[in-house]
């Protein structure tokens, strides 16, 4: 697949202006369980406000609120636009080059085909982040959330079929016409559908944040389970049979590295936490922030396996332990915004 415009999609590594958040205020995201969630998610901010401006969503009250985490941070910037969650990844704007200038692209959100109501303010949420970031917006007709898709910066894709091409997101549309939608937003040449099969408990129908992630343009890390009861085992394991077969005939060629899951754990009801290490949040090459959960043996492998394939990179572990029972981690509520000229 040849791309048919001069745009690229930069990678998480490049060069960044500023990282995007936005403040959790949405109790039933985690229901029963919301009281430590502030102070988990300002933990994330003010790490990644270290390394990169941070542009924090909270509008009105909530600003009042959010202030009392951030005393002591050092570039947490409160922006009032209102939202009706955090998850940014999935409804703000997806930046993309375009002869030095960036673009926004607003993809058209849904809350992942209709699941939650209300969602018209995080809908609109990706214009208004353009219009603070005094970039230029385009809007795309295609369902879509930024957590669905994954690029090495130099024209490939990773995205999964079940959160894309689906009735709930995309009545009509066939797979070659989402390609030539990916192709003509975001500049793609090669889009891999990885199609083995998602994690239990995660509403979002399989996004690749949570399954796949690039490092560099020569190695993707995959998650992976060790345990042979883990009913995610099989469907992880195809997706990265899928994936190492692809990384051999691609240019330039792929290393696939497994990335084990930590071991099941449930919610009040049954519900499974959707619980994956490849939900990093990489701060361009200075920092990367990882979600841990609290189980040892696993938490130290990931970060271990980071720390190989990044080497000199400091590579963060942030307690997502209380967080993830939102059904994401710190990827899914975080969103870069590239240096524009790259």
């Amino acid at each position: 697949m040849t791309a048919a415009t001069t745009r690229r999609w930069p990678a998480e590594w490049e060069g960044q202006a500023a990282i995007w958040f936005a403040w959790p205020h949405n109790r039933s995201t985690w229901p029963g369980n919301f009281a430590s969630i502030p102070a988990a998610y300002a933990a994330l901010v003010r790490q990644a406000s270290e390394y990169l401006p941070a542009k924090l969503l909270a509008a009105g009250p909530l600003a009042d609120q959010a202030k009392r985490f951030f005393a002591a941070a050092r570039d947490v910037e409160m922006i009032e636009i209102p939202t009706n969650d955090l998850w940014i990844r999935d409804y703000g704007p997806t930046f993309v080059l375009e002869g030095g200038d960036l673009i926004g692209i607003d993809w058209r959100y849904n809350a992942w085909g209709g699941k939650y109501h209300p969602h018209d303010s995080d809908a609109a949420a990706a214009k208004a982040v353009c219009a603070v970031a005094g970039v230029r917006c385009e809007s795309s007709p295609l369902g879509l959330e930024g957590g669905a898709i994954e690029t090495d910066g130099q024209g490939r894709l990773l995205t999964t079929p079940d959160c894309v091409i689906t009735d709930s997101r995309n009545p009509g549309w066939t797979r070659e016409q989402i390609s030539e939608e990916f192709v003509r937003r975001l500049g793609v040449r090669e889009i891999v559908w990885v199609d083995g099969g998602g994690l239990e408990g995660d509403d979002t129908d399989g996004h690749i944040d949570q399954l796949a992630r690039f490092v560099n343009p020569e190695h993707v890390v995959c998650a992976v389970s060790a345990d042979r009861d883990d009913p995610n085992r099989e469907g992880l394991e195809r997706n990265y049979r899928q994936l190492v077969r692809w990384g051999e005939e691609t240019s330039p060629r792929v290393t696939i590295h497994r990335m084990e899951t930590p071991p099941p754990r449930f919610m009040t009801g049954g519900n499974r936490v959707p619980e994956s290490y490849t939900n990093f949040l990489m701060l361009a090459d200075r920092a990367v922030l990882v979600p841990t959960f609290r189980h040892r043996r696993y938490d130290d492998a990931a970060m271990r396996l980071l720390r190989e394939l990044l080497p000199g990179r400091p590579i963060i572990g942030i307690d997502a332990f209380d967080f993830a029972w939102g059904l994401g981690a710190w990827h899914c509520a975080s969103q870069q915004q590239p240096l524009a000229g790259g």
